[in-house]
């Protein structure tokens, strides 16, 4: 034990000039609060900075932010954006779908799982043959929209084939 003490006492006594090993007292907090605000030197106008020098303060004052809680009718508008664009993404798989169910009978499962398939399936080919991750998207999103223009134009120019009614039929199961 008296050894550590020693080695302790050595590493003070061996302290570089200039410093002291003693220990520093800090201001107090009412000191700090009391002291007075150094003054800004006046700037010629000419060369003023172009954004309002702020004062220094010593302390800065809380923000006070409001949010505005969002009703529910904010959430399930989210929900059907996200629900449209997974749909989005995987039509030209459900193009392809739907054309196999006016076939053969699709439960909402087979046809999910298989549109989806079809779609990444469609995608990856786009990936392979563009080069580029963006780029490739891009003409991805372009052939969705295309076979998005394709079913409109066969629903309003087929007055029997209700095809978003059949497709939608088709993706939730019913009969």
């Amino acid at each position: 034990m008296s050894e550590e003490i020693k080695n302790d006492n050595e590493d003070i006594s061996k302290v570089p000039e200039g410093l002291t090993a003693e220990p520093v007292q800090e201001t107090a907090p009412q000191e700090a609060a009391n002291a007075v605000p150094q003054e800004v030197p006046e700037v010629d106008p000419q060369e003023a900075p172009a954004e309002p020098a702020q004062p220094a303060t010593p302390e800065t004052q809380p923000q006070i932010i409001i949010q505005k809680e969002r009703g529910f009718s904010h959430y399930v508008g989210f929900t059907l954006l996200c629900v449209l664009c997974v749909v989005f993404f995987f039509i030209p798989g459900i193009a392809i779908s739907y054309g196999v169910h006016c076939i053969a009978n699709l439960t909402a499962a087979v046809a999910w799982i298989f549109s989806a398939l079809l779609s990444v399936i469609i995608w990856f080919i786009f990936k392979l043959k563009i080069k580029g991750f963006k780029k490739s998207f891009y003409f991805y999103i372009g052939l969705c929209v295309l076979v998005t223009i394709l079913l409109v134009a066969i629903e309003i120019l087929s007055e029997k084939a209700n095809v978003f009614a059949s497709i939608f039929s088709m993706l939730v199961g019913a009969a």
